[in-house]
Parts: structure tokens; C-alpha cells; sequence
């Protein structure tokens, strides 16, 4: 159901990016109230990005969940970008992050969607 990718210019070491790609997890099960076993998060480095006349360290995220609510998105937008801050070292002014609601129907999981027929 949620899912996070995150595009950024820089680069992790390996043990850093599991503990990374499992921070995040946890705040998008805390954040939208999410079973744990439903999240995905993908992480792409050293992507070749150019943002506001400069190759310093930029990131793009892509938040997409079942029922995500325009009223939520401050909040993770908030804790997304202190975390990505925190974390990656990348200021906040240089993160952008697209939010994408998705219906049930049009999420596929186990052979079949979220949509639950009543």
C-alpha cells in the first residue's frame, strides 16, 4: 500500500541504507497508520539530478498510498523532509515530494487489489 521512493544525487554505503530504507518504513507505518508488512520503500542513489543551478545534494520522493488524505500531507512532508534532513544530510529546500492517493482497485497486491467487495 504505501509506497516511498526517494531519488537522490548522493551516495550510501550499504549497512547505512538498510538501516535508512527501515527508518523510513517505520515513519510511514506511524504517520498513516499502516500495517508494516503492506509498506515499500525504494531507495535510487547517485541519480544524475540538477535543482536550482546546482549538482549539491537534492532529493525527490514519491509518496503513493490507498486513502492518503491532503490534510496528512503537511505532516509527512514535515517529517519526511527531517528525517531525509536528519539522515542524508540534505537540506530540507532542496527536497521536493509528489503525495499520490490511489483507490483500492487500482492498487494489486497477492493476486488481487485492496478493494474489498462488500
Amino acid at each position: 500500500m504505501p509506497y516511498l521512493k526517494i531519488q537522490t544525487n548522493i551516495t550510501l554505503n550499504d549497512s547505512f541504507k538498510k538501516d535508512f530504507l527501515i527508518k523510513c518504513s517505520n515513519l510511514l507505518v506511524d504517520k498513516l497508520h499502516k500495517p508494516e508488512r503492506t509498506v515499500m520503500v525504494v531507495f535510487e542513489e547517485q541519480q544524475t539530478m540538477f535543482y536550482a543551478g546546482s549538482y549539491n545534494p537534492v532529493a525527490f520522493l514519491e509518496l503513493k498510498s490507498i486513502g492518503l488524505l491532503e490534510t496528512q500531507t503537511q505532516n509527512l512532508s514535515q517529517s519526511l523532509c527531517n528525517l531525509i534532513e536528519l539522515e542524508l544530510e540534505i537540506s530540507p529546500d532542496r527536497i521536493y515530494i509528489e503525495f499520490d492517493t490511489i483507490s483500492a482497485s487500482m492498487w494489486g497486491w497477492n493476486g488481487t487489489t485492496f478493494k474489498v467487495d462488500l
